[in-house]
C-alpha cells in the first residue's frame, strides 16, 4: 500500500497537469502565457503547479493563496519524505 501512495505522490499531480494541458488547452493557456513556467512547474513543483492551475484562472484572491501554500507544503513533504526514507542508503548518515 505504501508503494501506491508514493507513486501517487510523485506522479499523480504531474499526470493531472499534463492531462489538463492536453485536454483543456484553452483553460491551461489562460493561466500561463508561456511554455517554460508550466513545464518547470510540472517537473520541480507539481503540487504547487496544480494548485495554481485551479486557482489562477479567475485571479488570485484570499483563500487561493492558502491553496497554493498547501501545494507548496505538499511539494516540500513529497521531497523531504523521499529523502528521509532513503537516509540509510546515504554513506556516512546514521
Amino acid at each position: 500500500m505504501c508503494c501506491w501512495l508514493a507513486i501517487f505522490a510523485m506522479f499523480g499531480p504531474r499526470a493531472l497537469a499534463i492531462l489538463l494541458w492536453l485536454f483543456r488547452p484553452v483553460y491551461f493557456n489562460s493561466v500561463f502565457d508561456t511554455f517554460i513556467w508550466p513545464f518547470l512547474g510540472i517537473i520541480f513543483a507539481p503540487w504547487t503547479t496544480v494548485a495554481y492551475i485551479f486557482t489562477a484562472s479567475g485571479g488570485l484572491n484570499g483563500f487561493d493563496w492558502v491553496l497554493i501554500g498547501l501545494g507548496v507544503a505538499a511539494d516540500v513533504a513529497t521531497y523531504s519524505g523521499s529523502i528521509y526514507g532513503n537516509r540509510d542508503k546515504i554513506p556516512g548518515v546514521k
